[in-house]
C-alpha cells in the first residue's frame, strides 16, 4: 500500500513544492547578496559625501571670520578710472 496512486501524487506534489522553495530561496540569497554590494557602494559614498560636506563648513566658518563684523564700516571698493 505504500505505493497507492494517492502518495506517490503526494510525494510528486511534496517534491515540487520542495523544488519551488528551494529555487525561491537561492533567488532570494542572489538578492540579498545584490543588495548587500549595493549598500556597502552607497555607504562609502555617504562617508566621502559627509568628509565633502565638513570640509565646505569648514571652509565657509573660515570665510565667516576673515569678513568684518557687522557692526563695523566695510571700506569701500576703490574707484574705478
Amino acid at each position: 500500500m505504500a505505493n497507492t496512486p494517492i502518495e506517490k501524487n503526494l510525494i510528486e506534489l511534496l517534491e515540487r513544492r520542495l523544488d519551488a522553495l528551494e529555487s525561491r530561496n537561492v533567488f532570494q540569497d542572489d538578492v540579498i547578496e545584490q543588495l548587500s554590494e549595493e549598500l556597502a557602494i552607497h555607504q562609502e559614498k555617504i562617508a566621502e559625501l559627509t568628509g565633502q560636506l565638513q570640509l565646505v563648513a569648514i571652509r565657509i566658518k573660515e570665510a565667516n571670520s576673515s569678513m568684518p563684523e557687522s557692526g563695523q564700516e566695510i571700506e569701500p571698493p576703490p574707484p574705478h578710472f
